[in-house]
């Protein structure tokens, strides 16, 4: 079978679509990413076909409303452009990430079968949970009902991408879409998290398939410089926030709360370049995270899915101090488990991480880790490769 798999998300939706185009490829598929060029040299050997301007390259300021319309036109007829191109042979598209709105629209017009995936239950429509809000967005109303917020949600979708896709859509020669949301999510999409962390609760109008996470087969060895580091000493306290480019928390800040409780600290420079200095503390531009979570005290993390499962997997409490998005769903989720604490904007890091690293949070930690499927990615293959409908 002939794949296209495509994201225009950061690296934590871009780098489970790798590894389930990895499988696939393992598999004796035809395999085929699309994604932001900023990610061209981790494809693994996967034929890549870039889409839209570099994530780096985004303006850090917010945008005006009529820079907003004006984005989202453009970002829909690249979206069109890119994705017939790049799928025009396929047999199946996989889109990832909900502003991919194209995606669908493209598989429609080319014969192809479509398939939606996303990485957190909280972000697909169901009655037991309300939307995740946007970033300036205002949290939901509790005293509305979910079915009635996710209406608005879907019209607030059709408002603002409407528009530009169903004039892509008529240019095409395929009628327009009333419901956005319904359109690129699908009445059956895929779900690539993991069920013990964060489950899909039903009964549900729509009808999920949850995979599990789809986890990178990493077997990168670790840095010596790493190496030596971890053996130096006591477990360091891990501190990495991935593709937040201005974290709420800074590497002196980190080097603080670690030191204050006699750990040494590893800190991921990640998109925000972050660093700290001194003998008692490392900076890595990459690593395997697979293999160094369990060699550690606790993460600090932002709570994408990603980092999340990777650290639950391991068995170490965790910190996590979320940003956006379904970040906050799986700091609760975290905080709910028992395996680790959620870190607000009014807490001392070094408070947050004491409680972290309680005896009894590392004990949970470690008896929840054998509960977190290894498999995901494979069962998503076999969804893919063998469909139920």
């Amino acid at each position: 079978m002939r794949f296209l798999l495509s994201t225009i998300g950061s690296r934590g939706d871009f780098q489970p679509l790798l590894a389930l185009g990895l499988l696939l490829r393992e598999q004796g598929c035809d395999v085929r990413l699309c994604a932001p060029p900023d990610f061209r040299e981790l494809a693994g050997g996967l034929p890549f076909v870039p889409i839209g301007p570099p994530l780096t390259a985004r303006t850090p300021r917010p945008a005006t409303q009529l820079e907003l319309f004006a984005s989202i036109a453009e970002t829909v007829a690249t979206q069109f452009a890119t994705l017939r191109e790049a799928g025009a042979d396929r047999d199946v598209i996989v889109g990832c990430n909900q502003i991919q709105v194209a995606a669908p629209s493209v598989a429609e017009l080319l014969g192809t079968r479509y398939v939606f995936a996303d990485f957190s239950p909280v972000v697909l429509p169901s009655p037991h949970h309300a939307p995740v809000p946007l970033p300036g967005m205002p949290p939901a109303d509790p005293s509305v009902d979910n079915r009635t917020l996710w209406q608005r949600e879907a019209a607030r979708r059709t408002a603002m991408w409407g528009p530009a896709l169903n004039e892509q859509r008529v240019a095409a020669g395929l009628a327009p879409v009333e419901d956005v949301l319904g359109h690129v999510v699908t009445d059956h999409p895929v779900l690539a998290a993991d069920p013990a962390l964060a489950p899909w609760v039903t009964p549900a109008d729509l009808a999920v398939t949850q995979t599990g996470a789809w986890l990178p087969a990493d077997d990168r060895p670790l840095s010596a410089e790493l190496t030596d580091f971890l053996a130096a000493g006591e477990p360091p306290v891990y501190f990495g926030f991935g593709s937040m480019a201005s974290p709420r928390v800074t590497g002196a800040a980190m080097l603080e709360a670690a030191r204050a409780l006699g750990h040494r600290a590893i800190v991921l420079r990640g998109w925000a370049g972050l660093d700290a200095a001194g003998d008692d503390c490392l900076t890595v531009t990459e690593t395997n995270l697979q293999a160094l979570f369990p060699h550690v005290a606790a993460v600090v993390h932002h709570g994408g899915s990603g980092t999340t499962t990777t650290a639950a997997l391991s068995g170490v409490p965790q910190v996590v101090v979320p940003h956006l998005y379904d970040q906050f769903y799986f700091a609760d989720r975290v905080r709910e488990l028992g395996i680790g604490v959620t870190h607000t904007a009014t807490d001392s890091l070094t408070d947050s991480l004491k409680l972290a690293l309680q005896p009894e949070v590392a004990t949970r930690a470690r008896s929840i880790a054998p509960s977190i499927r290894r498999v995901g990615a494979q069962t998503a293959a076999d969804h893919l490769t063998h469909p139920p409908y």
